[in-house]
C-alpha cells in the first residue's frame, strides 16, 4: 500500500470511527478498500471476508455491526479459505473518491457507492461467495 493511500485509509477511518451509528458504516469501508486494494500477498481470509462483507452489506442488506458478526461466526471455522481472482480493474470510486466529499450524508452515501463499485468488480466471484456464505453462515441466496 502507498504511504498517500495509507495516509487516505487511516483518515476515513478516524470519520468512520467517530460516528459511532448504529449501522457502522466502518465496517463497509473496511471491507471495500480491503477487496480493492487487495493484491497477490493478500491473504485469502482477508479478501474473503472482504467480498463475503460486501455481499451481505449491498445483497442482504445486513449493517456493518451485522457484517461484523458474521466475520466474527466465520473465524471460529478455521480452515483454508478461498482463493479469489483479483479482477484487474476494482472499481470507478476511490477512497480518493469517498474523501473528496464533505463529511456527513453525502460521504456516507458515497462510501455506500464505493462499495457498489468494488463489488461490481467482482462480480466473476459472486457464485462463489454466495456458495461460500451459505455453507459457512445458514445465509440463503
Amino acid at each position: 500500500m502507498e504511504k498517500r493511500e495509507e495516509e487516505q485509509y487511516h483518515k476515513l477511518l478516524y470519520y468512520t470511527l467517530s460516528l459511532s451509528d448504529k449501522a457502522f458504516i466502518h465496517q463497509h469501508a473496511v471491507d471495500a478498500f480491503a477487496a480493492q486494494t487487495a493484491n497477490e500477498n493478500t491473504k485469502s481470509i482477508a479478501i474473503t471476508f472482504s467480498l463475503v462483507g460486501l455481499y451481505l452489506y449491498l445483497e442482504k442488506n445486513y449493517t456493518g455491526k451485522e457484517v461484523q458478526q458474521a466475520h466474527t461466526e466465520m473465524a471460529k471455522n478455521k480452515k483454508q479459505w478461498p482463493t479469489f481472482t483479483l479482477p484487474k480493474h476494482r472499481g470507478d470510486i476511490t477512497i480518493s473518491d469517498v474523501l473528496s466529499v464533505p463529511p456527513g450524508l453525502e460521504r456516507d452515501t458515497m462510501i455506500n457507492k464505493w462499495c457498489s463499485s468494488v463489488w461490481l468488480a467482482y462480480k466473476e466471484c459472486r457464485q462463489m461467495v454466495i456458495e461460500l456464505v451459505l455453507v459457512e453462515l445458514g445465509v440463503a441466496k
